[in-house]
């Protein structure tokens, strides 16, 4: 992994939120961590060790209080277009149809229509949404409302993609189903992907590497290599293994 190359690196990052009348916490105590290229890494951990702050930092939302941020080897210092964000709640444009939001952001990059059009084609035969690509947001479901959020993501085409929890509301599952959809996109395109989740078997299916976070302080307990060959699918859950390794990450998160 170490001769890959690098495509986010965390260097020494500490946040400190104020909390009113010059009371703070700490949301991350020195964090040191790099990113590979098309690596696909899960962040894990407790309510509150930071890991949402974490990807907000990288993508410039947020600035630390120290240390440093490399993409690309560039400090992050503002939003930065090869970055994108799927956030937990729907982020849909409410007044948009599927097809028009999947187009969104290609649109306001200057992209032709016609380009714009393919590429809406492409991402809704991709996430299984054909059929309803003149539906509005309030005619869908939420794991289809989903479905846009991550479409249209990709069809940014970002080198990197931050997930915040992105199936972290749906029921079980719709979730599964768009694991599968996330990791089938993700083979073929093999973008660059930090993902938080609570979800432990989730962290498993998709990740190559777990980074697991403690509370107070707020920092990086370990870093746990999955093991597992891709392409992938749910059988996984079935294996030895896999047991064997969700049962560690839940001991690590015991402490």
């Amino acid at each position: 992994m170490n001769n890959k190359e690098i495509k986010i690196q965390i260097n020494h990052i500490t946040k400190v939120f104020e909390i009113g009348k010059g009371n703070t916490t700490i949301a991350l105590d020195d964090i040191d961590l790099s990113i590979f290229k098309e690596e696909f890494v899960c962040i894990v951990g407790p309510s509150g060790c930071g890991k949402s702050t974490l990807l907000y930092l990288i993508a410039s939302l947020d600035q630390p209080t120290s240390g440093q941020i490399l993409v690309e080897g560039d400090l992050v210092t503002k939003p930065n277009p090869k970055v994108g964000m799927v956030f937990q709640p729907d982020s849909v444009f409410p007044w948009l149809t599927v097809k028009k939001n999947i187009e969104f952001g290609p649109s306001i990059r200057g992209v032709p229509a016609e380009e714009c059009n393919r590429i809406s084609e492409n991402y809704v035969n991709i996430v299984g949404l054909k059929g309803f690509e003149e539906s509005f947001p309030r005619q869908l479901s939420g794991g289809m409302k989903k479905r846009v959020d991550v479409a249209r993501a990709f069809a940014n085409n970002p080198e990197i993609l931050l997930m915040d929890e992105p199936f972290g509301a749906l029921d079980a599952m719709t979730k599964e189903k768009l694991q599968i959809e996330l990791l089938r996109i993700w083979d073929s395109e093999r973008k660059t992907v930090a993902f938080v989740t609570h979800d432990l078997e989730e962290a498993l299916v998709l990740g190559s590497r777990i980074v697991v976070m403690g509370r107070a302080p707020n920092k990086i307990l370990t870093i746990l290599d999955v093991p597992f060959t891709r392409p992938r699918d749910l059988i996984l859950k079935t294996s030895v293994e896999f047991q064997k390794l969700r049962r560690q990450l839940w001991e690590l998160l015991q402490v």
